[in-house]
């Protein structure tokens, strides 16, 4: 695992399966490799290509805010649903942690430096990217299916309780965003 992931995701050492854990490390750092974005990046852009001028949550404060509140939810949901509905904490947290690595393939920065959606973003939305570079680093199929069904995409599947869990914490800290942005 590079510093550089690290210092991004410090919440990767909540992960306690350590092949997991390198496992989700090595998968930032693959989509870091192919992309054109920057960790600096990441902590600059926008979290959403649907902000305007006026929105400042980066990239990096948004997923960070979704690995919290997902882990928190997971918590409270173990805390009284452990027998009957229990969470996977490490499948969560990884799964929260990559739920936006596609971006990195999909994003592109104009001339100007303004985050857009490149070329390779108008063909395979982040949820098929992220899939695609997780499964390259060995990521298991849970882990996988809540990268590809935290976005709209999932609305066609039926979602593990891991896989809500990510996408509520998702939807959570955005969907206020984007009714501000209307």
């Amino acid at each position: 695992m590079t510093d550089e992931v690290l210092k991004l995701w410090p919440e990767l050492m909540w992960i306690e399966d350590p092949i997991l854990r390198e496992k989700v490390a090595n998968t930032w750092e693959l989509a870091l490799e192919r992309s054109v974005l920057t960790p600096d990046d990441l902590n600059t852009i926008p979290f959403t290509l649907l902000a305007g001028p006026d929105l400042k949550v980066s990239f990096m404060a948004h997923k960070r805010c979704v690995v919290h509140i997902a882990l928190e939810s997971g918590k409270k949901m173990n805390e009284f649903f452990k027998e009957d509905l229990p969470v996977n904490m490490d499948i969560l947290i990884a799964g929260a942690i990559l739920a936006d690595v596609g971006k990195l393939l999909e994003y592109e920065l104009d001339i100007h430096g303004k985050s857009i959606q490149g070329k390779y973003g108008k063909y395979l939305r982040h949820p098929f990217s992220g899939v695609s570079l997780a499964e390259q680093c060995g990521i298991p199929a849970a882990v996988c299916h809540i990268i590809a069904t935290h976005a709209g995409e999932g609305e066609m599947v039926k979602r593990t309780v891991e896989a809500y869990i990510v996408h509520h914490a998702d939807f959570m800290a955005f969907e206020p965003f984007r009714e501000r942005l209307k």
